[in-house]
């Protein structure tokens, strides 16, 4: 099932992550990269605020971003991509804590997480083993890549939360 993300609602629930960072989206992005890869899912993920002289989407393989102009907000773009999909929205997955999001969601059929759920379960699979490994896909991470992932993101040895 894939997934539709409100972006800027997900990154405070990521430990290490601040919506203040220069790259808060670029690392998310990266994030949501390696979660695909391991559980063979498509994201996309929606940001306020489309940088100016920027395309508003993105692709990024798994990962499409999507950045809302001046004066839309992404929650009005994942409400719009909803209705858009139909009774196909029953086959997605909707990330947000937002209450209307959430709404929206469940009002279209699709399925909605808390961003609270989702980071939990994004961590988990970052840590884990991929999901039912296909012959001839990538080996699993060593330690040393998973430790790097984790200082990147903020859950490696040290980090005091």
């Amino acid at each position: 099932m894939p997934y539709l993300v409100d972006g800027h609602n997900l990154i405070p629930k990521i430990p290490g992550m601040d919506l203040g960072a220069v790259d808060d989206e670029a690392q998310l992005i990266e994030m949501l990269q390696e979660f695909c890869r391991r559980r063979r899912k498509k994201v996309e993920v929606y940001f306020d605020n489309a940088p100016t002289g920027q395309p508003r989407t993105r692709n990024y393989g798994l990962v499409i971003a999507r950045f809302a102009r001046a004066g839309v907000s992404a929650d009005s773009l994942i409400q719009a991509h909803l209705q858009r999909l139909g009774g196909a929205a029953r086959n997605w997955t909707v990330v947000s804590s937002d209450q209307q999001v959430q709404a929206a969601a469940r009002a279209a059929r699709a399925q909605p997480i808390s961003s609270e759920a989702f980071a939990r379960e994004m961590i988990a699979a970052l840590r884990g083993t991929p999901s039912k490994p296909e012959a001839g896909s990538e080996a699993e991470i060593s330690p040393e890549e998973l430790d790097d992932w984790l200082a990147l993101f903020g859950g490696g040895k040290g980090n005091k939360e």
